[in-house]
């Protein structure tokens, strides 16, 4: 239990460095956001609770084919909030889109024979 703890407070804290910077510099929040920190910590957790390489190389392969189709939603949600839509309605269509996409990137992946 003590071991999901510290998990839970070291990913919340990463959270927690993101939101503060981007108050002070919006872009070197964004900077601090997009590097794969969770990624790399779900990573190393994976590595150090099952010793699984294999298992990690498809969680690595699968967080690649995923951050595609999560994209668009770092644009639409921006667009939508300059063009006067309320922060939850934007947010809200940002990340319907985000699951239609995902939903469409897991269909046309399997017609390749990429299995997510």
């Amino acid at each position: 239990m003590l071991y999901a703890i510290v998990k839970a407070a070291i990913s919340g804290i990463l959270v927690m460095i993101v939101s503060e910077t981007a108050k002070r510099s919006p872009a070197f929040g964004a900077l601090v956001a997009s590097l794969p920190l969770v990624s790399l910590l779900a990573i190393v957790w994976l590595w150090r609770e099952t010793g699984d390489t294999m298992r990690i190389a498809d969680h690595a392969e699968a967080t690649f084919w995923y951050v595609l189709p999560s994209l668009p939603m770092f644009l639409i949600f921006p667009a939508m909030l300059r063009h006067g839509v309320g922060f939850w309605l934007a947010l809200g269509i940002g990340c319907a889109i985000t699951v239609l996409l995902y939903l469409a990137t897991i269909w046309i992946a399997a017609r390749f024979g990429v299995a997510l």
